[in-house]
């Protein structure tokens, strides 16, 4: 009797960088040469360039390009005369399409969710709730590695929503991004001291509206600290070539 094979839904990202990566291995693109700009691949491919971007960082894990920020993305150069990777079997496919949920996704889903956390933390949060919103919020002005400290402020938000299906929602979505290592890959690039200087004011000001009992407020300055990441995100390598240097965004 004939079986079914395996149906795997593979993300938009992973198929660009596949894509690109059949042609460096094709050597269309010579070792140490540079990319097209992702203004040009997400033309030629007809995707976004957030799409463009996350492929890319997908490719630099994976050893096929180097990225330079503020310069461009070059394929990797090889002294040792050492391959390219080969095309990943099925196995490996599905695990790494478990395993990496785009950057974008993720954020475009945190904005579903999080301003409206924070909207009803402001109507309903009990005393010892807000509490905890402050203190993650005053660990994290406090500490030379923030990351867990944002975490414990946005989840402590989604806790004090009264909502435990949302809260829930939000504790996941975290686990996502930290499990995602092309999310990790973007922060080791671009998150830095002034970036999370500017994440810290962002968050000041949900914690203000909070506390305020400020839900319309709340829910502005959350949904506003979240577009702003994205649109961090979106900034490109390097200009058309120009010198450039990206601030990226913190979680």
């Amino acid at each position: 009797m004939s079986t079914f094979q395996a149906v795997a839904v593979t993300r938009l990202y992973r198929m660009i960088a596949d894509q690109i990566a059949g042609r460096i291995r094709a050597g269309d693109f010579p070792r140490g040469g540079r990319l097209p700009s992702e203004r040009e691949l997400a033309e030629q491919l007809q995707v976004s360039r957030a799409s463009i971007r996350e492929a890319l960082i997908a490719l630099e894990i994976e050893g096929y390009v180097e990225v330079r920020v503020g310069t461009g993305v070059f394929v990797t150069t090889s002294p040792d005369g050492a391959a390219f990777p080969s095309t990943p079997g099925p196995a490996a496919r599905a695990m790494r399409e478990r395993e990496d949920i785009g950057p974008f996704d993720l954020l475009e889903a945190r904005l579903l969710i999080e301003p409206e956390c924070a909207a009803l933390a402001a109507q309903s949060g009990t005393p010892a709730q807000l509490a905890a919103i402050r203190d993650a919020h005053a660990a994290m002005s406090l500490t030379h590695a923030p990351g867990q400290h944002d975490r414990e402020f946005h989840n402590a938000i989604a806790t004090a929503c009264g909502n435990a299906a949302l809260a829930a929602s939000v504790a996941h979505l975290w686990d996502l991004t930290q499990s995602s290592s092309v999310y990790s890959r973007m922060q080791d690039h671009f998150v830095n001291t002034q970036v999370w200087a500017a994440a810290h004011a962002e968050h000041q000001r949900i914690l203000t509206a909070i506390l305020a009992r400020d839900p319309i407020r709340a829910r502005y300055a959350m949904h506003t600290h979240l577009l702003g990441i994205l649109a961090r995100l979106r900034e490109d390598y390097a200009d058309d070539g120009a010198t450039r240097q990206i601030e990226s965004w913190p979680a």
